[in-house]
Formats: C-alpha cells, sequence, structure tokens
C-alpha cells in the first residue's frame, strides 16, 4: 500500500511539472507558478539578447506551454485522423531539422524539445539568427514571429505577403509580447530576489 501510495505520488509530481500554467495570459502569475522558469528565460535572455516577453509570447503562440505539444493531425474525408502536417514537438513547436542546427550551433547537444529550459533557449537562438541573417530587430516580436514560423529564408523571400492570417497570427503575437513585456516590468524584481533567496537552499 505504501508503494502503491508512493508510485501515485511521484507520478502526480511529474504531471505537476510538465502542465501548462494555470493563468498563461499572466507572465508574472507563470514565473510564480513554475519554479525556474524565470532563470531559465532570463538565462536565455542574456546568452542571445532577445526579450523574455518577445520569448514567451512565441512559445505560447507555439504551444501554449504544453511540454509535448504536437501539430494536429490532418483528417482524411473529414473524419479519419491522418498524417501530422510536419514534425513539430514540444515547447517551442521546434522541427528535428532545426533542433538539430540547433544543437550544434549552441553545443547544447543534450537539449530536449519537451524540456522548457532547451525549448527557450532555441526560441532566443532562432531570434538571433533571425537578427542576423534578417536583420531583424529582437525587440521586434511581429517580424521575428514570421521569421520563426516561415524559416529565414522564406522570411528573405516574402512568403507571409500572401498569407493574412498569418500576419494576423503574428500580430497577435506581438500584442501578447507588449503584454507580457508590462507585467514583467512589475514583478520582475521580486521575481529576481525570490530566486536569489531559493538558490541557498
Amino acid at each position: 500500500m505504501t508503494r502503491l501510495v508512493l508510485i501515485l505520488s511521484l507520478m502526480m509530481l511529474g504531471a505537476c511539472a510538465t502542465s501548462p500554467p494555470s493563468n498563461p495570459a499572466n507572465l508574472c502569475d507563470i514565473f510564480r507558478e513554475k519554479k525556474g522558469w524565470y532563470e531559465d528565460a532570463a538565462d536565455a535572455r542574456k546568452a542571445w539578447g532577445s526579450p523574455i516577453s518577445v520569448m514567451m509570447a512565441i512559445m505560447h503562440q507555439e504551444s501554449r506551454f504544453v511540454a509535448k505539444a504536437k501539430p494536429p493531425r490532418k483528417k482524411i474525408f473529414g473524419f479519419i485522423p491522418g498524417p501530422r502536417p510536419s514534425d513539430a514537438y514540444g515547447y517551442s513547436q521546434a522541427k528535428k531539422g532545426t533542433w538539430k542546427d540547433y544543437k550544434r550551433s549552441s553545443g547544447n547537444y543534450g537539449a530536449d524539445r519537451d524540456d522548457f529550459a532547451d525549448a527557450i533557449d532555441f526560441i532566443g537562438w532562432y531570434n538571433h539568427q533571425s537578427n542576423r541573417r534578417n536583420g531583424i530587430a529582437k525587440s521586434d516580436p511581429y517580424r521575428l514571429y514570421l521569421a520563426y514560423h516561415e524559416g529565414h529564408g522564406g522570411y528573405s523571400r516574402g512568403s507571409y505577403r500572401s498569407k493574412d492570417w498569418l500576419q494576423g497570427v503574428a500580430r497577435k503575437v506581438q500584442s501578447k509580447a507588449n503584454t507580457y513585456g508590462g507585467q514583467l516590468r512589475s514583478c520582475e524584481e521580486d521575481l529576481k530576489d525570490s530566486g536569489w533567496f531559493f538558490g541557498w537552499f
């Protein structure tokens, strides 16, 4: 009986560790609930120069902070589950090939797509590449998201220009980044202090 309770407790802890935040609309609430996420995001900001609010807005759009998110399957004849449109996976919805490039470029060879720290670092890295290759400012969530979705080559070719729906999504990411930025400014000092305190234990 004791062993069963222990196993169930461990399973519940594992589920809590990977469950999405209960209030994804508020960045302060996200970081207060998910211990370690702020420090991971701050590390990515330091490494790649991408604002936390921008990286988190992109992640929100891509996966709603679901660790093992995958693109929905296409329907055959309208009701039979078919193949997925891509091999995108995890918090950042990175594809296998791009993830492989990230690991090689960043040196983070043990990175996993369903690990928050690795996923936020990937988004920071990708935004850095968008800045370097496409000249997009790291503070421009609208264009960064277009490059994130279309790829650097697609963005250079202007593939997004014929996709009104995608431009609409990019505007949502921009709005979310602005909201997250304002929220973070109101609580970041407290998050820093909390991280310093708990770092002693």
